[in-house]
């Protein structure tokens, strides 16, 4: 099994880790009060509020130290750990494309070992002001194959974007699920479902062993038309949730 050429995109959260890693923080640093007042919030953006966050974990006396310790604590399934060290040592190009930000998951990557295996991170960049606090704020390829893994509604129009000839690993009983399940003419890629982190695990090794065996002279794509953005799609509704998972099976 060789990955060259084949490049693996992840979401972060509930996909890497099966958590949403702000909601990690909030609730393990203990300001979960603030956190559900700005959420009733409507005319406040997530990033804005998540850098209210910080904010006020630093009004508090909370370090980076503290935050980044906070953060290694999240675990992860080793089953995915060992999946993605093979398929970074098979030449796979692993990126991740997520709505979290890069202090939260390179701090994550690099406590289980993984952060060496990402070539590339696209998500809300965060940087230290001049009173030493971190701050949150927001954000051409040769012939590539994709696979895509992801669980949210964000991830539906990345999943537009693959070819024939791409793979889409979406997780079931999410948002990402359910929306293909009601569009699934809209999707071109072939489908690896999944439910936990060991599925995860092993299907990721399935769709780079099923393409490493393909050909290699397949339709391109650029990642830049990956990156999670607002689109309106036409609907393809199906007959049902479990004849759309039928149909979108794929035996391995």
């Amino acid at each position: 099994m060789a990955g060259n050429g084949m490049v693996v995109i992840f979401d972060f959260d509930f996909t890497i880790i099966d958590y949403d890693s702000d909601d990690w923080v909030v609730e393990k640093m203990g300001v979960t009060d603030l956190f559900d007042e700005l959420k009733s919030n409507p005319t406040i953006s997530w990033y804005s509020m998540m850098d209210r966050m910080v904010i006020e974990l630093n009004s508090q006396g909370k370090t980076m130290e503290e935050i980044a310790g906070c953060l290694k604590q999240v675990p992860l399934h080793p089953h995915l750990i060992s999946a993605i060290k093979t398929a970074h040592a098979f030449g796979c190009d692993l990126r991740i494309i997520s709505d979290a930000n890069t202090f939260f998951i390179e701090t994550i990557l690099e406590n289980h070992g993984l952060l060496e295996c990402f070539n590339e991170i696209n998500t809300n960049p965060w940087f230290i002001d001049q009173e030493g606090r971190i701050r949150t704020s927001v954000l051409k390829e040769g012939k590539k194959r994709f696979i895509y893994v992801g669980d949210g509604k964000n991830d539906f129009c990345p999943s537009l974007r693959l070819h024939e000839s791409d793979l889409l690993l979406p997780r079931r009983g999410f948002a990402l699920w359910d929306i293909i399940c009601n569009n699934a003419v809209a999707i071109k890629a072939k489908i690896y479902d999944w439910s936990n982190c060991e599925e995860l695990g092993n299907n990721l090794l399935d769709a780079i062993d099923s393409i490493s065996v393909g050909t290699n002279n397949q339709d391109t794509s650029n990642t830049s038309m990956l990156i999670p953005v607002d689109c309106k799609f036409q609907t393809g509704s199906l007959a049902s949730h479990e004849s759309a998972g039928k149909a979108l099976r794929i035996q391995n």
